[in-house]
């Protein structure tokens, strides 16, 4: 039996899933986040072997049983001096050169798409698509917080910041937004927003993107500037898209796949209204729920790098559980 591991590093929190080759999810772990601009490049290691020693831990291994693995790392390719560093660091972690490194954008891919061709976008604490046809791949969007990440959990969070801020000042007319934003901050004076977001938060970009749950939920009770910002991001992320397809060579006359990935997208309103737009376009796009987590997906490339993809057969086993997994713990 084979055992590949796939590594969804992620703004938030570090996914790890182990599968074998026939199809079965063996053990999963949960880490802090991976992202090193934030954190420093020590936090890499460090998460890593956390999760691999939990992993190992719950499938009764150590890490000379993991044939191939697969470290999908956020912020990786966007400094290009870190590559061959942070390249180095799983195997310190594994004790073997069995695995390869990317950006995470790929576990989203390989996962919701099960490695076939088409696009994936990704909204969760950031935002960019990735696409494949025919062996060409291309990234999109991932430029960060600071200066874009459009359509993202933190990009949806600041624009609600500053409706807030707004509607505070009276520039604004006073929606749900407000009092729900209020609440969820657990401030006394409005202008505490500062104090916490730049003082005690430290502008963490986690604690930031969390906040767009409270967005969603001002759209839900009846805000217009809350829906504005989610219609927004929709148009975003279906640029993301739009650029994606043309940049890998789909054709208009071709049926594209798109799944995605990442929080924003368990928004029914937003999911919706990304679905919509999708269909009309001119250009035909076949948009699918996601056949696999990240990092399930992660380990499925893991395989597939190694030269020895696993089979349809066993593909349809991993999609199959996640199914069912999904039918039992939602309400």
């Amino acid at each position: 039996m084979a055992r590949y591991l796939g590594v969804d590093g992620g703004g938030s929190k570090t996914a790890f899933a182990l599968i074998d080759d026939g199809g079965h999810v063996l053990a999963r772990a949960t880490a802090p986040t991976s992202y090193y601009f934030n954190d420093g490049f020590d936090v890499v290691e460090r998460v890593l072997a956390q999760g691999v020693s939990d992993i190992c831990g719950q499938a009764g291994i150590d890490t000379a049983a993991i044939d191939a693995a697969f470290f999908g790392l956020p912020g990786y390719g966007e400094a290009s001096g870190d590559i061959a560093a942070l390249n180095a660091v799983p195997a310190g972690v594994l004790g073997h050169d069995r695995y390869s490194c990317d950006n995470d954008m790929v576990c989203g891919w390989a996962g919701s798409l099960a490695g076939e061709d088409g696009i994936n976008v990704i909204s969760g604490t950031g935002s960019m698509t990735y696409g494949e046809r025919q062996g060409t791949g291309h990234r999109v969007g991932g430029w960060g917080e600071l200066f874009g990440d459009e359509g993202s959990a933190y990009w949806v969070a600041a624009r609600g910041l500053n409706a807030f801020s707004r509607m505070s000042d009276g520039r604004a007319p006073r929606g749900p937004l407000y009092d729900l934003l209020k609440e969820r901050l657990g401030i006394g004076g409005d202008l505490d927003v500062v104090s916490l977001v730049i003082d005690t938060w430290k502008g963490s970009r986690g604690s930031i993107a969390a906040l767009a749950t409270t967005v969603c939920e001002a759209a839900q009770a009846g805000d217009d500037a809350a829906a504005r910002i989610l219609a927004d991001a929709v148009d975003e992320l279906v640029a993301l898209v739009e650029t994606t397809r043309v940049l890998v060579g789909f054709t208009e006359h071709e049926t594209v796949p798109v799944s995605y990935s990442g929080g924003m997208f368990s928004d029914r309103r937003l999911l919706d209204g990304f679905t919509a737009a999708l269909g009309a376009l001119p250009a035909t796009y076949d948009l699918r729920q996601p056949l696999l987590d990240p990092a399930v997906g992660a380990a499925l490339y893991a395989a597939k790098h190694s030269g020895h993809p696993l089979s349809a057969t066993s593909v349809k086993e991993l999609a199959g559980a996640a199914t069912t997994s999904e039918k039992v713990t939602t309400p």
